[in-house]
C-alpha cells in the first residue's frame, strides 16, 4: 500500500478555503467590534457628564493602539484580496468579485473613514489637556468631537457590515463551474 500524497491542487484548495475563511471571520470580528461600539458604547457615554467623557474617551482611544486591534484592522484587506485572488485563479470569479467588493468596501469605507474621519478627531482630543481646562472648555471639547465623531464611527460601522455580508455570500454563492 502506497502512501497518500497531497497534490498542488489539493494544496491550493485548502489555502483558498483558508483565505476565505480567514476573511469572512476577521471581517466578522471588526465588523462585531464596530457594531457593538455603537450599541453600547455610545450610548453609554451619552450617559456622562463631559470630563469623564472626554477622560474616557481619551483613554479607550489610546488602549486600542495594540496588536491584537491594528494588525486584524489592517490586515483585513490583505486577507480579502488573497482570498479573492485565489478564488479567480481557481476560475471562480463570482466568489473573487464579491471578496474584490468586501476588499473595496472595507478599505474606503472602513480603513479610509477612519483614517480621515476618527483619527484626526482622536489626535486632537488626546491633545487637549483635561486637567488644566475649565469646564466649559471640556464641555466644548466634547461638542466638538462627539457628533463627528459618532457620525463617522456609524459609517464605518455600515461598511464593515457591508464587507462583512460580501465576504460571507463569497461563502454562499454556487462556483461558476456549478
Amino acid at each position: 500500500m502506497q502512501p497518500e500524497t497531497t497534490s498542488r491542487t489539493d494544496l491550493d484548495m485548502d489555502f483558498k478555503t483558508l483565505l476565505l475563511g480567514g476573511g469572512i471571520v476577521t471581517t466578522g470580528l471588526m465588523s462585531g467590534l464596530l457594531y457593538g461600539w455603537s450599541v453600547s458604547v455610545i450610548p453609554g457615554t451619552r450617559r456622562i457628564a463631559a470630563g469623564n467623557y472626554v477622560d474616557t474617551m481619551q483613554h479607550i482611544n489610546r488602549a486600542i493602539i495594540n496588536p491584537a486591534f491594528v494588525i486584524p484592522f489592517m490586515g483585513i484587506p490583505l486577507v480579502l484580496g488573497g482570498a479573492a485572488w485565489m478564488q479567480f485563479r481557481a476560475g471562480d470569479h463570482r466568489k473573487g468579485w464579491l471578496l474584490v467588493g468586501a476588499a473595496g468596501t472595507y478599505v474606503v469605507g472602513v480603513l479610509g473613514v477612519t483614517i480621515g474621519g476618527n483619527v484626526p478627531l482622536n489626535d486632537a482630543l488626546d491633545a487637549f489637556d483635561l486637567r488644566n481646562s475649565s469646564a466649559s472648555a471640556v464641555e466644548a471639547r466634547r461638542t466638538s468631537y462627539e457628533s463627528p465623531w459618532n457620525r463617522w464611527h456609524f459609517l464605518r460601522t455600515a461598511a464593515s457590515v457591508g464587507a462583512f455580508a460580501l465576504a460571507a455570500a463569497a461563502a454562499l454563492v454556487t462556483t461558476d463551474d456549478a
